[in-house]
């Protein structure tokens, strides 16, 4: 049944996504009482719903708990919404939903490192953020604590922690883990734990994992953090949370300010959000395609686009995926999707010459909760029956490798997202035209990892090796609306403010000037929580009126 707006969609500050961002940031706002409306294009999300999509689904996809709603449409295979205009196919993943796309991540809960905020400095590639480490530092601490990160102070995967401990015990290294760290060892691999935005133990009336191996698409029982925690503790601190509500339209006046925001409800109706600021924290391909068709008489180029960057200098990661059978068991389909990765080359010198190189072993073995049934059927073709059939199957898969390597790509003005000019979605809203190259910087990263790949199933005596082709698949995406200081080459400041109007803040992985190899999440809540103190300035001063 289709949701009908509110009458009244005024507030002090309107939120548009409520994803990890939108949600810390409407509830951090709250509790220093300001009046915040947070919106959100898509359905709320129901776990039991979702879990019951993902058992009925043939594929098993990122997105296969969370159909894609006609009235907010978002990927469900790289062809169905994104426009692909190539070379290169961008099969980016993320869905619109109360909560976003933290219900599919896979829950790292990783700081960037120092050196990722200075590559053009130290590497002579991509450019230089104008915020560091140091300013994060504290706010990385902060979200941590809210998430309930998970683990080992040993490890803190190159973000220094300054001597403070991970919020909660760490998630153990598996079996398989360990016999891969033990194999690796003699060739100069360090294999070392991740940090998990997942409960260890009981926390903020959550369960502790019980390693279903599904947190990529879905943790069954909520012991992964995703940002419906938020939304649920912006509600209780007297956010309005809107949800079946898509901004079609922002208006901008004379001034510049922002005046509205034009929505339509799943019904059909439409009403016009009014506030005194707005925050756009609506993911890095549905951001840039509201901003840049809201183009009008006080934006011709859209809105947030004097600078012509909006949009531009899209990122992501280049995946490298092998699979293979070891000859001793390593017991997956248990334990989180993946708890440990190798450290070399996911920074230093030699990001000077290659992109960055991340490394991680999945738990949850070939083919999501689909690899048993494959198997079985290849088995019965080969004429396996009964007894053998159960004794082979149970075999194969308790040896069942695979090998998940990401290599980082570099920021490029011509790699971008726009509103196609004709092909529509079935909500009636310009599909995202995506454009996009994977340059050598980031293939030369890509041979390395093939060679890592082949050093790691040769240790392991492997047999039954494929790799797959490299392809751009994950929901690691960046950069099309990039933080600087320079006006003419971005489109926030280092505080998310728009440069063009005074009263917008764009949030999110967006704001990315570069797309280092650990996962973004985190540093976007952190960059999200730190425009907070100057947004409330503003309305503390008075300095926007409320629009009429």
């Amino acid at each position: 049944m289709n949701k009908s707006l509110e009458k009244d969609l005024t507030a002090d500050v309107v939120v548009v996504g409520a994803g990890a961002v939108g949600s810390m940031m409407a509830w951090q706002l709250a509790q220093k009482g300001v009046k915040v409306l947070l919106i959100d294009a898509g359905p709320r999300i129901e776990r039991a719903n979702a879990i019951q999509h993902f058992f009925a689904s043939a594929e098993k996809g990122p997105n296969s708990p969370y159909p894609s709603q006609p009235y907010a449409p978002h990927p469900m295979h790289p062809q169905d919404h994104l426009v692909q205009a190539g070379p290169a196919v961008f099969g980016g993943s993320y869905l619109r939903g109360v909560g976003g796309t933290t219900w599919h991540w896979t829950g790292f809960s990783a700081r960037f490192r120092p050196n990722d905020f200075r590559t053009k400095s130290l590497f002579g590639v991509g450019v230089d953020w104008p915020v560091g480490y140091a300013d994060l530092q504290e706010l990385y601490l902060f979200v941590e604590k809210q998430w309930g990160t998970a683990g080992d102070s040993a490890f803190d995967q190159g973000g220094p922690r300054g001597g403070a401990p991970f919020p909660l015990p760490k998630v153990p290294m598996t079996y398989a883990d360990t016999l891969i760290r033990d194999a690796l060892a003699p060739l100069g691999y360090t294999v070392a734990p991740f940090a998990h935005a997942r409960n260890s133990e009981v926390f903020d009336g959550r369960p502790a994992c019980c390693g279903s191996s599904s947190c990529a698409p879905i943790c069954p029982i909520g012991a992964k953090y995703d940002a419906s925690v938020h939304v649920a503790k912006a509600e209780a601190a007297g956010v309005r949370v809107v949800s079946e509500a898509l901004v079609e339209h922002i208006e901008v006046g004379p001034d510049q300010l922002v005046t509205g925001l034009r929505v339509r409800g799943s019904d059909g109706q439409r009403a016009v959000a009014t506030g005194r600021a707005y925050v756009i924290a609506a993911h890095a391909i549905e951001t840039p395609s509201l901003l840049l068709r809201s183009a009008q008489a006080n934006a011709p180029q859209g809105v947030a686009n004097r600078s012509d960057a909006v949009g531009r200098y899209l990122m992501g990661q280049v995946d490298l995926d092998t699979r293979a059978l070891t000859r001793e068991p390593i017991y997956t389909y248990r334990a989180p999707t993946t708890t440990a990765g190798v450290l070399e080359l996911r920074d230093g010198p030699t990001r000077s010459e290659h992109g960055a190189i991340g490394t991680s072993f999945l738990n949850r073995g070939w083919r999501t909760a689909l690899g048993p049934m494959q198997r079985s059927a290849h088995l019965i073709r080969a004429g396996l029956r009964g007894t053998d059939l159960a004794r082979r199957l149970s075999d194969e898969c308790a040896r069942e490798l695979a090998i998940n390597t990401s290599v980082e790509t570099l920021p490029s003005a011509s790699n971008r997202v726009v509103p196609d000019a004709e092909l529509r979605d079935a909500s009636g809203m310009p599909r995202p035209r995506i454009q996009f190259t994977i340059e050598d910087y980031t293939l030369r990263g890509i041979e390395k990892a093939r060679e890592r790949h082949a050093a790691i199933t040769k240790a392991l005596a492997c047999t039954d090796i494929e790799t797959d082709t490299p392809s751009v698949a994950s929901a690691i995406i960046a950069g099309t609306a990039r933080m600087g200081t320079d006006v003419l080459t971005s489109v926030v400041d280092p505080f998310c403010r728009s440069h063009d109007h005074a009263n917008l803040f764009i949030v999110g992985t967006a704001n990315f000037p570069t797309m280092p190899i650990n996962a973004p999440t985190l540093t976007a809540v952190a960059l999200g929580l730190r425009a907070l103190p100057s947004l409330q300035a503003d309305l503390t001063a008075g300095r926007f009126p409320l629009s009429a």
